[in-house]
């Protein structure tokens, strides 16, 4: 069985914060059956045009140290292998466009296939959850969009505020969530509203559900039940072959318990098990519904 995590914030913790332990490395990838694990190019925690800039260049040096150590690179979900641990590239938050749309094709032949269009502050692109549920996506962010669309990046809403999710469907655009869970379940101004799911499988969308324990419990109290809670929600309003797993690892400060690190993925599929879904539902939620999401965002289809 193949396995996608769609969000973790490893290259940012190994170029910014070095002496931390780290959630994934590719002995716990390989431990916990993981596939392809999503690196994310974050932005960071300062709204300030220098840091971003800096850390990406830390980041893709980082990049670099781990394919020497003989991490294994894809540019396409759809050439993971069983048996196969690589990563792929992301981008949390599109500051660094600045009105440069040329950059995206900069990302994309890096290897980027996804990208948050916010984190947690206003950008050039829209605005974040965080901010307001009612600013809409700026002039610039929709021309960045149908951009991401022609390269075949996939538009990322997670960090996106609700206008600005309901502006890419007008659209006409098919998003993906890389890293949510459920406002049904968990207040959490990040989470989706059921109208957001049912909307975004409606348009072929996909989501990964977050684990960080602020996002799947009001009172961050969370267990590897609590993450099989989300999916089942997600599954009873329609998204049992549009969603995952998109962990968020290295870039949270507490986890589930049960749920350390990509190492606990078998854990995680035995509680799913135990809720009643099935080896063909399983496979969907690993891969097979991810993989068949870019079928659908294909631009040479």
């Amino acid at each position: 069985m193949i396995l996608f995590d769609t969000h973790a914030d490893t290259l940012y913790s190994l170029a910014m914060h070095p002496e931390t332990p780290k959630d994934v490395t590719l002995d716990r990838l390989k431990a916990g059956g993981v596939t392809v694990q999503t690196l994310a190019m974050f932005v960071g925690g300062k709204n300030d045009e220098k840091h971003i800039a800096r850390a990406f260049e830390k980041m893709q040096a980082e990049e670099e140290k781990l394919l020497a150590a003989g991490w294994k690179k894809l540019t396409d979900y759809r050439d993971a292998r069983e048996g196969e641990t690589a990563y792929i590239l992301s981008v949390e938050g599109c500051d660094l466009l600045k009105n440069n749309l040329s950059l995206l094709e900069t990302w994309r032949r890096r290897g980027v296939r996804m990208a948050a269009l916010t984190w947690n502050y206003e950008n050039c692109v829209g605005t974040p959850a965080k901010a307001d549920a009612v600013t809409p996506l700026k002039p610039f962010g929709r021309e960045a969009v149908k951009e991401m669309v022609r390269l075949g990046i996939a538009p990322d809403t997670s960090h996106l505020n609700e206008r600005g999710f309901y502006d890419l469907l007008e659209m006409g655009v098919t998003p993906l969530a890389s890293h949510s869970c459920c406002k049904a379940l968990c207040g959490h101004c990040r989470n989706l509203t059921d109208d957001q799911l049912r909307a975004m499988f409606s348009a072929g969308g996909y989501v990964g559900v977050n684990f960080y324990p602020y996002f799947l419990d009001d009172g961050g109290v969370a267990t590897i039940e609590t993450i099989c809670d989300h999916v089942i929600h997600m599954i009873d309003v329609g998204g049992e072959k549009q969603i995952g797993f998109g962990s968020d690892f290295d870039g949270i400060e507490c986890k589930p318990r049960g749920m350390n690190g990509p190492q606990d993925f078998p854990r995680l599929l035995d509680a799913l098990r135990g809720r009643g879904l099935t080896e063909e539902q399983l496979a969907g939620l690993c891969g097979r519904n991810l993989a068949a999401y870019y079928d659908r965002i294909d631009p040479r289809a």
